[in-house]
């Protein structure tokens, strides 16, 4: 039985160009594990939030949209509100209230239950997601994770029959995510939810899915189960978003229709390609650095929010060296996202000093953020003000005389020509990145200082970011980044450092830094590191399987 049939569904945003869903067809089957996926900007947030008539975009649209039968515009509000439950990507646009435990009652509350049935289903779920132990806290004192996991808890709790995910695990780090899904997962299995997920990072995800949907400019191009998916699209560049084992195996010759999906199956994989090979004595590869002197250089840096709570910086120590690409990693609640704003002078220590260039950044008054420095926040949306992307990006140009030229090419860099004309809040979660990141560039800083740049981003969005990188860098550009997407950082990173506890406990090359880890580090060394220890990317472990 079909929990929704999505029939000729066609759709365009009032000041979009193109259309955002062009006579999309799809059926959800009851109790289905399913992932739709595709570029930024391809549609799938657009799709997912007409299965919620709430969340509905306003716009030109035709076509229907049946949820168990019945048209979607005809199901009444209230078993909507009850059936379909829906986490959004940020964490924070979800809570209302300012109690764990009052979160949790918050939508049985709106219902209409009774307190004996509300305190049952509270001590329900805050038993079966292992919430006891934060039950009475606020909410501001959660992480991120911790948030994430809270807000699906609050939609079980008034047992739905579909939960519809946008990105959920987009500012989690990589350990909280593979936490998030397995908890996920272990609804859909033991409960008979129907899942629908949005997802850019597939490394988790992919392999538990039932059948997955990748969409392409608004329209649904390959719906199959996993090795469907894979043949679907091997040559479409949309394959580079596969995960590593996906990639490095289909290189080596896996037989089609039997790709390994997950880490462990890749390892049962190579154990039989190189089975007989004599291995080449490796030695790890160091980044030997280009030289010059460090820019910016925090010192036994202590920060806390208020006078009387706690340290959110304790003791921390980071030097970043001018021209590099520096990606700091954590996970959530560690102080990544303090340090940044700590660096760029806009928040002040009460112990300890930064430097940046040299200079006490107490001294540089209000000459460093925005000039020499430019930052892009995690939240992208904090850095739109105006009703059209052109207006918004075009107030960053300094220099009027040549502000349409520097806009092209901009545009052209980061593929946002064709939403000029959009409203920022109109745009997918990693168009608004771009778009943000596009005003950052525009202001033309010594110093970038990213948070979360890559989240929201495909594969093929991550390639033109690195190549982005590349050429900053070879201008003198020096880039500080907090990210969660490790898989990234170990491709295009000169060093890596790791935030735990509010300091810096461990910093050095990429390779240095990630193959001596067992959980922070990539797909790839821990799928291939009892034959190539030093291997950290997917393109190492095929070269060396190839060639030894």
């Amino acid at each position: 039985m079909e929990v929704f049939t999505i029939e000729n569904l066609t759709f365009k945003y009032p000041q979009g160009k193109n259309y955002a869903l062009d006579n999309v067809n799809l059926k959800v089957n009851k109790g289905e594990f399913l992932l739709i996926c595709g570029k930024s900007g391809c549609g799938k947030t657009t799709l997912i939030k007409h299965m919620k008539a709430a969340l509905a975009p306003a716009g030109e649209k035709s076509g229907d949209i049946y949820y168990n039968g019945t048209l979607l515009c005809d199901v009444p509000e209230r078993i909507q509100a009850q059936e379909i439950g829906y986490v959004m990507q940020s964490p924070d646009s979800q809570i209302v209230t300012d109690k764990v435990w009052h979160e949790l009652a918050f939508g049985l509350e709106n219902l209409g239950y009774k307190n004996s049935v509300i305190r049952i289903r509270v001590a329900e779920m805050a038993s079966y997601f292992g919430i006891q132990n934060w039950f009475h806290k606020d909410v501001k004192e959660l992480s991120g994770g911790q948030k994430q996991i809270l807000n699906l808890a609050s939609i079980m709790a008034v047992q739905p029959e579909v939960i519809i995910l946008d990105e959920p695990t987009s500012q989690l780090c990589n350990i909280a995510a593979q936490e998030f899904l397995a908890l996920l997962k272990r609804i859909h299995e033991e409960l008979g939810i129907t899942v629908i997920i949005v997802e850019h990072r597939l490394e988790n995800v992919f392999p538990m899915c039932d059948r997955v949907v990748v969409m392409d400019k608004g329209k649904i191009i390959s719906s199959g189960n996993l090795q469907q998916t894979i043949h679907n699209i091997k040559d479409n560049e949309f394959f580079d978003a596969m995960p590593v084992p996906v990639k490095i195996c289909t290189a080596l010759g896996a037989p089609e229709y039997k790709v390994p999906v997950n880490v462990n199956e890749g390892r049962c994989f190579l154990e039989k390609y190189m089975a007989g090979k004599n291995l080449p004595k490796e030695s790890s590869t160091h980044y030997i650095g280009c030289g010059r002197d460090n820019i910016i250089e925090a010192s036994d840096v202590w920060f806390r929010y208020d006078k009387d709570g706690e340290d959110v910086l304790k003791g921390l120590n980071l030097n970043v060296e001018k021209g590099s690409l520096t990606c700091v990693l954590g996970g959530n609640g560690t102080g990544k996202t303090t340090m940044l704003y700590t660096l760029c002078g806009l928040l002040k220590p009460y112990r300890g000093k930064v430097t940046v260039k040299g200079k006490n950044v107490k001294k540089w008054g209000n000459g460093l953020y925005g000039k020499v420095i430019g930052m892009l926040p995690q939240n992208p949306t904090a850095l739109f003000r105006r009703d059209n992307v052109y207006e918004d990006i075009s107030e960053c140009i300094i220099d009027g005389k040549n502000a349409d030229k520097k806009i092209e090419e901009i545009s052209r860099l980061l593929d946002i020509t064709d939403i000029l004309d959009m409203h920022p809040y109109d745009l997918s979660g990693g168009e608004q990145q771009r778009c943000a990141l596009a005003k950052v560039l525009l202001t033309e800083p010594e110093i970038l200082i990213l948070d979360e740049p890559t989240k929201g981003f495909d594969g093929f969005h991550k390639r033109k970011l690195a190549e982005i990188f590349k050429k900053l860098l070879n201008d003198g550009i020096t880039i500080l980044m907090v990210s969660h997407d490790i898989e990234f950082c170990a491709e295009y990173a000169d060093r890596c450092a790791l935030c735990f506890d509010g300091g810096i406990t461990v910093s050095g090359d990429v390779t240095e830094f990630f193959s001596g880890n067992s959980f922070y580090t990539t797909s790839a060394n821990r799928m291939a590191r009892e034959y190539f220890p030093y291997a950290v990317t997917a393109e190492e472990v095929k070269e060396l399987c190839i060639t030894t």
